[in-house]
């Protein structure tokens, strides 16, 4: 077992320094795991970190998932027969820049829950996913045979609250599963003292600074053992920002720093990987952040696994220390498809009772009420008034279309400086409808639990409108039918098909069009926002494609000006 001894990490009894990188499972198809956990391997490093997210594994209440990417044992077994260890970190809040870091959005319709504290019914949630998922874990712990020497107590709580009564639950939920591991909590420098347990070990995480921030540990908790938890070597992305760059250079001086101290090291990320479908979390401060469908990171590894510079910086530094493997020849495994054509097409609003659910209500009900997680819901009303009525918009997560009798009238974005809405209604009875998009979930802070859709009803014309339709589109299904004419509103699907006999990766390039989701072969690649940028091609997994006839499906939510798009070799993040 991984135990502590004069404020140093023993493995079996003997001196060992972590040497890790987080690899998270659920951002890459399980046909790739091999290649990037032999990556992570061939740098020198010895162990591999990953989190572990309940809306993946629970996306409803009651219904579990451990398949696909979901197959969170068979990633262990993995890297297990490839020679590492594995640290777990179930939380089940993960921050990670993922949908409503990683809780279930089912928790939101249960009004009075306090999340991320020891309120009953949180913790009595937590219980029972816990129930399902840790006993998975107590064959893989490394005294039953298995590679796992760690697991963490949720995380950065510190960052959050300070109900330690919440934290010693989790202790309790592993001892109570048989989960005899070495266990410890993850925090800023500047939140350990709120994030910690007297009886837990205390890691940090940071991206430089290492005197000063262990010196903040030690003051508080002297004797602890030194490990950075997440050693941040890059940062992600939001929509309408620049793509963030660190320099290997200075990823290898603080590396360099770290190893000539000793400490133990978890690098975040050592592969990011993509925010695949609707998982794209969000960071809500001034302004609302929505992170993009990319979580490349600037790690060790690109998106689509390829090593970098900043590897090989990272690998030289390692080299000094200890012996390193040799280096591993790269395979090509991207390709250029070339010009696919998308030019069947229909409107959502031709398909909507195919590709939706509705639910009717006297007013209008956020997604979560209604029991959807992600994607689209559009809200239809009549208003029984003429003329131009005024509403604000703030009530809208996060982005919507609106339409007065079949026609777009405006859009909305929750970070519009201007909420005024002004509609006119031109005959006595109308037809409202508003398609909103929850662009993501907040992942951090104070706006956790971040409702979707219409959160509240809106006051039009100093009115309130009552009986509403609300279909839910969470693109589980793509339409059967092309071609209907009924209806030429955007949003519309364009759907082609193109060969692929080598089967490697490629990237979608949507250029010509303006914002929406890419599908292949009923797979959501997840978001592109063209005008927003920093995100031009969506990354396309090879494993994902058939020699013959690959059908893509492009769901635009505003206009576009071509009916091809492009697949390509390389991405384009900036």
């Amino acid at each position: 077992m991984l135990t502590v001894k004069n404020d140093s990490f023993y493995l079996n009894e003997q001196p060992f320094q972590i040497l890790s990188g987080g690899v998270h499972y659920f951002r890459t198809v399980p046909e790739h795991w091999e290649d990037r956990l032999l990556k992570l391997k061939a740098l020198g490093l010895n162990t591999v970190e990953t989190y572990i997210p309940w809306n993946f594994h629970e996306p409803k209440k009651g219904e579990f998932h451990f398949e696909g990417m979901a197959d969170i044992e068979r990633f262990i077994a993995l890297a297990h027969k490839l020679g590492l260890y594995v640290i777990l970190r179930p939380a089940p809040y993960i921050c990670a820049e993922w949908e409503m870091g990683g809780l279930p959005s089912w928790l939101l319709k249960e009004k009075g829950l306090v999340m991320r504290s020891s309120h009953f019914a949180f913790l009595k949630h937590v219980e029972e996913y816990f129930n399902e998922l840790l006993p998975k874990f107590k064959k893989h712990l490394l005294q039953n045979g298995g590679p796992v020497i760690a697991m963490q107590i949720e995380n950065e709580y510190g960052a959050y609250g300070n109900d330690l009564d919440y934290l010693a639950f989790y202790r309790d939920q592993y001892e109570k599963h048989g989960l005899d591991t070495f266990l410890f909590t993850s925090d800023g420098p500047d939140f350990i003292t709120q994030g910690s347990l007297p009886d837990v070990a205390t890691t940090l995480n940071f991206g430089s600074r290492v005197d000063e921030s262990f010196n903040a540990l030690e003051a508080f908790k002297p004797g602890s053992p030194k490990m950075v938890a997440e050693f941040w070597i890059g940062w992600f992305d939001y929509w309408s920002g620049e793509h963030t760059v660190r320099s290997g250079d200075d990823v290898a001086a603080v590396f360099k720093e770290i190893m000539d101290k000793k400490i133990s090291v978890n690098f975040y990320m050592f592969h990011g990987g993509t925010n695949f479908g609707f998982m794209n979390g969000a960071n809500h401060y001034d302004i609302y952040y929505p992170t993009i469908t990319s979580y490349d990171y600037d790690s060790l590894l690109t998106e689509g696994g390829a090593i970098t510079e900043k590897y090989k910086a990272v690998k030289k530094v390692l080299s000094e220390y200890t012996d390193v493997p040799p280096d591993i020849e790269e395979a090509v495994s991207a390709k250029e498809y070339g010009s696919v054509t998308v030019n069947e097409s229909v409107s959502l609003f031709d398909v909507l009772e195919s590709i939706s659910e509705k639910v009717e209500h006297i007013v209008p009900l956020p997604m979560e009420d209604i029991g959807q997680a992600y994607g689209y819901t559009l809200y239809r009303t009549t208003v029984n008034r003429q003329g131009e009525l005024k509403f604000n918009s703030g009530n809208i997560r996060d982005r919507s279309s609106i339409y007065v009798n079949g026609r777009w009238a405006a859009t909305t974005y929750i970070n519009d400086e201007n909420k005024t809405v002004v509609l006119d209604f031109p005959e006595k009875v109308n037809t409202l409808e508003i398609l909103v998009e929850n662009m993501g979930r907040a992942n951090y802070g104070e706006h956790l639990t971040d409702p979707k859709g219409l959160i509240q009803n809106i006051w039009l014309g100093e009115q309130y409108f009552f009986h509403w339709e609300m279909f839910k589109v969470e693109m589980d299904r793509l339409p059967a039918d092309y071609g209907l004419s009924g209806d030429e509103r955007y949003p519309k699907f364009f759907r082609g098909s193109f060969d692929a006999a080598e089967g490697l990766d490629t990237y979608v390039d949507t250029n010509g069009f303006t914002k929406g989701n890419v599908f292949i072969n009923g797979f959501n690649l997840g978001r592109y926002w063209n005008e927003a940028g920093p995100q031009q091609r969506l990354y396309l997994p090879g494993p994902l494609l058939k020699k013959e006839n690959n059908e893509i499906v492009v769901l635009e939510l505003e206009n576009t000006a071509t009916d091809k798009i492009q697949l390509l070799a390389q991405p384009k993040l900036s």
